[in-house]
């Protein structure tokens, strides 16, 4: 997804003011996509340049700030981005090398990172279930609204689906070393001294 497809879903669900436009985005979107009050603006000025949203005369928003809406052209470009065939975004997780990393040279304390990530999605998914509380106390029956339900049950998903790694992150780092590296050291330890035994083994034939 790009910015400026999320300001114009924004936009079409109601016009507004830059400032209020980006409150509203770090309570909804922003959750899904995350981008700066700074970055915001600087869109909402290349949408307005390129002719999909027009900005209000100040005297006719709340405190003489200046709106926004979306023009028939931004609409148009936001139903054709909809219809885009595109491959699903590959997995790209730093957390997951550095899972990796901690089995090649660990244990390096990673537990700590472990619990503080844990804690971070707990607080996140508590938020969406109140949204969801509140927002959806009920079943949707018309589309609009079940789709934002939608969307806010994949955030449901997504941060219980985290909680559920880290939970198994945390056995896993609880297990014990693996029977080689207790035994004769790393890998790498264990490479240097059999080249150092070959090395001993053809200065004595010699």
């Amino acid at each position: 997804m790009s910015l400026p497809h999320a300001l114009l879903t924004a936009l079409v669900e109601r016009s507004c003011s830059g400032s209020e436009l980006a409150s509203r985005f770090d309570r909804s979107i922003g959750y899904f996509w995350h981008a700066s009050h700074q970055q915001i603006y600087r869109e909402l000025a290349r949408l307005e340049e390129g002719g999909l949203i027009e900005s209000l005369p100040e005297e006719t928003t709340r405190g003489r700030k200046r709106g926004y809406r979306i023009l028939p052209a931004g609409r148009s470009e936001l139903k054709r981005w909809i219809t885009l065939e595109e491959e699903p975004a590959a997995l790209r997780d730093e957390f997951m090398v550095r899972l990796r990393a901690e089995a090649a040279v660990g244990p390096t304390g990673l537990e700590k990172e472990v619990q503080r990530r844990f804690g971070l999605h707990q607080a996140k998914l508590a938020l969406y279930q109140e949204l969801e509380k509140k927002d959806f106390p009920q079943e949707p029956e018309d589309r609009k609204a079940a789709l934002q339900l939608l969307v806010l049950r994949v955030g449901i998903s997504y941060e219980k689906n985290w909680l559920d790694i880290l939970e198994a992150a945390l056995v896993a780092l609880g297990k014990p070393g693996d029977r080689s590296t207790r035994a004769g050291g790393s890998g790498d330890q264990r490479a240097a001294r059999k080249g150092t035994g070959r090395k001993g083994s053809r200065g004595g034939g010699g």
